[in-house]
């Protein structure tokens, strides 16, 4: 793999322009150049720079047009699939807050009537929304309007995305509570801004490694939060390791099962309206969960480990781990009991996402 990555490097540019609220655009071969400007960092300003003649549709997810029931069969299928809303008098920027911002459903009674219409550059669309997770923003964006900061392809944001471009950066010792020899390796790439790390516990004895790949969790690694079972699962899983001898934990920083950190905390206001973690993400417009463990791949392979005993009890974990080329020989169960606040998560998982409680 090559060190530079000028498409990766311009989605990085690109990223850093979605979040000040600057427009960019994404090209795809054989459609027409899509200019794209983030609902949610827009204002007056910068949407009148935007679009001075006041002309724009919207870009949405399916997931967020079903829940609109802007969509129709098709679109609602693929909660991924981009949806474009027309222009009309009335779409403006208060209510294109409240198209995309679920936040605001039971509060805004929206304007309308709304019509959707045909995606005429769907690789371009949906390049839009997964950098939108990427960037850690809502999946909406104001559309067709003039002067972008950067432009890029799907293929740039593929390269961005790239785990191979994943290295390893330094390594210390670290002792933890529950694993006083304990050494951490940290990992990054060079476009990327957020730093992964590996906590080495024990040494290698023969076994493969137990190994557990824990997600981000702000809220409840570090505020003790007790809607999830996050920060549990991590000292537990650390106590584990130790007591096996040799362990791996690998910590993503994929917060909110890929969302971000403020989006994460929407599906949680979400949740206190009364919908739980599965709809709250599609709510919002995005996949349930939209992890991507070949980073964790990455990261056992540049620690030269190809075969784990993976603790987890999430079924997808093992198949994204064993198709990134990790051999999960055994699957331990990383059970917790729940307290109050989280039964019905947990429920979720168990019943909704395949978890094995």
């Amino acid at each position: 793999m090559s060190g530079d990555a000028p498409g990766a490097r311009k989605v990085a540019r690109a990223i850093d322009a979605l979040r000040r609220g600057w427009a960019i655009a994404i090209e795809a071969p054989g459609e027409d150049r899509l200019v794209l400007l983030s609902v949610e960092m827009a204002d007056p300003v910068r949407l009148e720079a935007f679009a001075p003649a006041g002309k724009y549709a919207l870009l949405l997810s399916g997931g967020r047009a079903e829940t609109l029931k802007l969509s129709n069969q098709r679109e609602a299928a693929d909660p991924a699939a981009p949806v474009i809303v027309e222009q009309a008098p009335w779409l403006d920027l208060p209510t294109a807050l409240a198209l995309a911002d679920p936040q605001f459903d039971l509060a805004t009674p929206l304007k309308g009537p709304f019509r959707t219409e045909a995606v005429t550059r769907p690789a371009a669309s949906a390049a839009a929304l997964q950098l939108a997770r990427v960037a850690g923003l809502l999946p909406a964006f104001f559309i067709d309007g003039i002067d972008p900061e950067a432009t890029i392809s799907p293929a740039d944001i593929d390269a961005h995305e790239d785990a191979a471009r994943l290295k390893l950066a330094t390594r210390a010792r670290l002792p933890v509570l529950g694993a006083e020899g304990a050494e951490i390796v940290a990992f990054r790439s060079p476009e990327q801004a957020g730093e992964h790390v590996a906590l080495l516990i024990g040494s290698p004895n023969g076994r493969s490694p137990l190994v557990r790949l824990h997600s981000e969790c702000l809220t409840g690694d570090v505020l003790g939060s007790l809607k999830c079972d996050c920060g549990p699962q991590l000292h537990a899983a650390i106590e584990a390791m130790e007591a096996s001898g040799w362990g791996i934990l690998l910590y993503l920083r994929q917060e909110g099962r890929g969302i971000g950190l403020i989006n994460k905390l929407r599906a949680y206001a979400l949740q206190d309206q009364g919908f739980d973690t599965v709809d709250a993400n599609t709510r919002l417009g995005f996949a349930v969960d939209a992890r991507n463990f070949g980073l964790a791949a990455q990261m056992l392979r540049l620690l030269g480990q190809h075969e784990v005993r993976l603790l987890t009890n999430n079924p997808q974990k093992v198949t994204q781990l064993e198709a990134a080329g990790v051999a999960v020989v055994e699957r331990v169960p990383h059970h917790l009991p729940p307290n109050p606040h989280n039964e019905r998560y947990l429920a979720t998982k168990r019943d909704r996402t395949g978890h094995q409680l």
